[in-house]
C-alpha cells in the first residue's frame, strides 16, 4: 500500500492553526536542508539519516551500530555542529564510572569554609554522544538511564533538570566481542530506534576515499536552532492518528510478545520476550513525524510498517531456537509484519 492508505476525514484535523502550518512547512524545509547539509559531509546513508532526523524531530534517543569506519561518530557530530546545540562525546571504555558521566560533589573551600558542590558531568548537554556505549559494564551504561527517560539527574540526593533538547546518541561495533558488555534491556527500551548502518556501495566508496584524502571543505551552514527542533517535537504530537492506525501498531508489538496467546507460532518458537508498551507508543510518534516530512498531515499503516524495523530489532530477545536458524531480529520482524493484518482486513 502506499503512504496514503489512511486519509482522515479532515487531512489536516488537529493543525489548523495557520502558524502551525507554517510550522510544519518549515520543519519540511528545515529536514532538507540538514540533509543537503549532512551530505557534504556524508556519503550516502540516506535511509539512516531520514530515521536520524525522525528521531531528532520526535525527541527520541538512537542506538547507531555498525562496523567500524562507517562514519556513526562523523555522522552524529555533523548533527550537533548544524544544529549549533551543546555536543558532548564520551569515549566508553572498561574503566568509565557513573561519576564520568553524571558528574560528582567536590570539596570546594572558600574563605576557610568548606563545603560540597557539584560539579556536572558531560551528560549536561544538548546532544549526547555515547560512543562505543557497549564497552563500559552495565553499571555506568545505567547512569543514563534516568536522563533518557526523565530528563533529569538526581546526585547525592537533588534533582538536576537537563538541557532541552536533548539527544543520547549512543555508538555500539557488532563485530568487538573482546571486552564489550551487552546493554541491559531497560537501558535498550529508552532508545526509540537502533539504526543499522550497512557498507557504502563501491561508488559511494570511491567518492568517500576520493574525498578524504585530500583537503577538503567540510564546514556546514546552520538553517536550524535547539529552539525549531523543540518546536518540532511540539507540532509532530498534534498530528492526528487514526484509531486503526494506532490499533495496527499495537497488534504489531503484541504479535512479537509470546505470551500473548493470539501471536504467531513462529514468535512462540523463536522469542522469549517481546517488545513493551514504549515500542507502540514509539511506532506511532515516530509515524507522525514520518508523515510530515512526506507532506501528510496524518499517520498511514505504511509508517507504521516502514519504521517497525527500527523500532522493534532491539527490543526482541531470541532464545537458542532462533539462533540456531539463524533467525535475526529484522528478519522475524518481517514475518510479523507480513503475518499481522490491518484492522478491518
Amino acid at each position: 500500500m502506499s503512504d496514503t492508505d489512511i486519509i482522515t476525514e479532515h487531512p489536516t484535523a488537529g493543525l489548523e492553526d495557520q502558524d502551525d502550518l507554517a510550522l510544519v512547512k518549515k520543519m519540511q524545509q528545515g529536514r532538507d536542508q540538514m540533509v543537503h547539509e549532512i551530505r557534504k559531509v556524508i556519503v550516502g546513508q540516506d535511509a539512516v539519516i531520514e530515521e536520524l532526523l525522525i528521531a531528532l524531530f520526535a525527541g527520541g534517543h538512537c542506538l547507531v551500530t555498525g562496523v567500524p569506519g562507517l562514519a556513526k561518530t562523523l555522522l552524529i557530530k555533523t548533527v550537533a555542529d548544524i544544529l549549533q546545540l551543546n555536543f558532548s562525546r564520551i569515549q566508553f571504555t572498561p574503566d568509565l564510572m557513573p561519576a564520568d558521566v553524571v558528574g560528582a560533589e567536590i570539596v570546594e573551600e572558600n574563605d576557610g569554609r568548606r563545603k560540597l558542590v557539584f560539579v556536572k558531568g558531560p551528560i549536561f548537554t544538548n546532544i549526547l554522544l555515547a560512543d562505543e556505549i557497549n564497552r563500559t559494564p552495565p553499571k555506568t551504561q545505567s547512569s543514563l538511564l534516568e536522563a533518557m527517560e526523565e530528563r533529569q539527574v538526581t546526585a547525592a540526593g537533588v534533582t538536576h533538570k537537563m538541557a532541552e533538547p536533548f539527544f543520547v546518541l549512543a555508538t555500539q561495533n557488532p563485530i568487538e566481542l573482546e571486552g564489550t558488555y551487552p546493554l541491559p534491556e531497560a537501558q535498550l527500551d529508552r532508545f526509540m530506534f537502533k539504526i543499522e548502518l550497512g557498507y557504502l556501495t563501491e561508488e559511494e566508496e570511491v567518492m568517500v576515499v576520493s574525498n578524504t584524502t585530500r583537503n577538503f571543505d567540510r564546514s556546514v551552514s546552520h538553517p536550524l536552532s535547539g529552539e525549531d527542533i523543540l518546536a518540532f517535537q511540539r507540532i509532530a504530537r498534534q498530528v492526528p492518528a487514526a484509531q486503526s492506525v494506532i490499533q495496527y501498531a499495537v497488534r504489531l508489538v503484541h504479535a512479537t510478545r509470546p505470551q500473548n496467546e493470539n501471536s504467531p507460532e513462529f514468535v512462540k518458537d523463536w522469542v522469549t520476550w517481546g517488545a513493551g508498551i514504549r515500542a507502540s507508543q514509539n511506532l506511532v510518534l515516530a509515524g507522525k513525524v514520518r508523515a510530515l516530512l512526506h507532506g501528510r498531515y496524518n499517520v498511514s499503516f505504511n509508517d507504521i510498517r516502514t519504521l517497525a524495523p527500527s523500532v522493534l530489532r532491539h527490543r526482541l530477545q531470541l532464545n537458542f531456537h532462533a539462533e540456531a536458524e539463524r533467525i535475526t531480529p529484522d528478519e522475524l520482524i518481517r514475518r510479523v509484519v507480513a503475518t499481522v493484518k490491518e484492522p478491518g482486513l
